[in-house]
């Protein structure tokens, strides 16, 4: 059973918007939830991620400015809004959880969803 559940990437177009939506289920519950992407032969790179309660949220110097992180009324789903989609954005998009880590490393995360692709055309 999946703890995390990303939907909305796709193929877009450079210059246009997503919304990745991240579900979380009751294990996941009351976590800290990120936003990671890994590009074909690089290193999974954070980019941004929130507290439960949706007050307290990090972005990536990288993408600042063009991604924002929110979450649903419920609490259960983590949404990363991209702006002004370029090349560099196309990747696999992970959403990962933990109870205490806000920050950049993967590896203090523990629990992963299956990733959702986006890809930007020019």
């Amino acid at each position: 059973q999946e703890q995390l559940v990303e939907s909305g990437g796709g193929l877009a177009q450079a210059g246009g918007s997503l919304r990745l939506s991240c579900l979380a289920s009751a294990r996941t519950y009351g976590s800290y939830m990120a936003w990671f992407r890994q590009a074909p032969g690089k290193e999974r790179e954070f980019v941004a991620s929130i507290s439960w309660s949706g007050a307290n949220t990090v972005i990536a110097d990288s993408v600042k400015g063009r991604f924002t992180i929110s979450k649903s009324k419920a609490k259960d789903t983590a949404y990363l809004e991209i702006d002004s989609l370029n090349a560099e954005d196309t990747a696999r998009y992970y959403c990962a959880s933990s109870q205490t880590y806000s920050g950049q490393a993967w590896s203090m995360y523990s629990y992963w969803g299956q990733g959702t692709q986006v890809t930007v055309s020019s």
